[in-house]
């Protein structure tokens, strides 16, 4: 007779699933605030949108990370990925002018290694941290056979609210406005598929450091979270329109918040150049077409205000630890691209 089978035999181990959950209840219990009716553990994460808002529209959002995540494999660097992680999601949500309330990831695996997912899981509790939301929940499924050993993948998903008179459509962007650009913190979590090709056709021609960083450090440099300066900057001033600057670079974001009939015009060299991005160009020999549709060149999101409010806004910006320049304006469109670099 066979000996029987056990789900441990079949490759899925519930005591490390246990055991990682255990691990993360503390790193969760950091992110706590105002709304949160329900912690870990239950089937459901249970949320009550503050009283402070009126008439409140709930804003989702969901991405993941990547590519970036194969050289967090072969590098063996799972502590920022979880940062990248919430970035996505709560940058888009903060787009619409939106507060990011909670956040639930999905952590995918062939094999569970508690200690890989508990580092990517404090990555995800610090990346909430920096948001101002909680991290109410989410999935780890160990799925034998699905993925390469030492592999997983990542998905996270946010809510935020905003008051329904104040969303953010672009529908105010006018002729003359101004675009201000904060800078990012490197190449974010776009673009990977080419940065891993430059790696491979550089081979062991690879720079010690960039921007004052050893090179794999400055390559993983965790994705940039603009959630709190940005909502204090629109408690402020009259902001238009925000664009957060992912796939598609500088020119395929911003027209996603322009009317029909303008375009943005953004100055060549009104924000600094990092090596990083002056190193990927070169090995990639791409032109600056290119190189702005493919990655966010040194902006993670862009800011469209009225000339008026401009000065006043980048101060409150830069008073919360952003990097400020002011990288163009809006202008009458005609038949031309709704992005124009000069």
């Amino acid at each position: 007779m066979n000996k029987p089978l056990s789900y441990k035999d079949a490759g899925v181990d519930i005591d490390a699933g246990d055991a990682l959950v255990e691990r993360i209840k503390p790193m969760a219990a950091k992110t706590l605030r105002e709304g949160v009716l329900s912690g870990l553990g239950g089937f459901g994460a249970l949320f009550e949108v503050p009283k402070r808002y009126q008439e409140p529209v709930l804003v989702s959002g969901t991405d993941g990370v990547g590519t970036k995540l194969k050289l967090a494999f072969e590098w063996g660097m799972h502590d920022s990925v979880g940062i990248d992680l919430v970035a996505m999601s709560v940058n888009d949500v903060l787009v619409q002018g939106a507060e990011p309330l909670f956040f639930l990831d999905y952590f995918a695996c062939g094999k569970l290694d508690v200690d890989t997912a508990a580092t990517v899981v404090q990555g995800i509790a610090t990346g909430c941290e920096l948001a101002g939301c909680a991290l109410m929940g989410g999935e780890t499924a160990e799925m034998p056979g699905m993925y390469p050993p030492g592999e997983y993948d990542l998905a996270g998903f946010a809510v935020g609210v905003v008051e329904k008179s104040k969303i953010l459509t672009g529908a105010l962007v006018s002729q003359g406005d101004v675009v201000l650009g904060l800078a990012s913190s490197g190449v974010h979590s776009n673009g990977f598929s080419l940065v891993r090709k430059v790696i491979e056709r550089s081979a062991s021609a690879l720079p010690q450091q960039l921007d004052g960083l050893p090179f794999r450090q400055a390559l993983m440099a965790p994705t940039r979270i603009y959630v709190k300066s940005v909502l204090a900057a629109l408690a402020q001033h009259p902001i238009h329109a925000l664009a957060h600057i992912t796939g598609g670079g500088l020119l395929e974001n911003i027209p996603r918040v322009l009317p029909d009939g303008l375009c943005a015009q953004l100055q060549l060299g009104s924000w600094p150049r990092s090596e990083l991005f002056a190193w990927l160009q070169t090995q990639a020999g791409i032109d600056d077409i290119e190189m702005n549709r493919t990655f966010n060149n040194g902006l993670g999101m862009v800011v469209v205000v009225p000339a008026s409010a401009a000065t006043d806004c980048a101060a409150t910006l830069r008073g919360m630890g952003e990097q400020v320049h002011v990288v163009g304006s809006i202008e009458t469109r005609g038949t031309g691209p709704a992005v124009v670099l000069r």
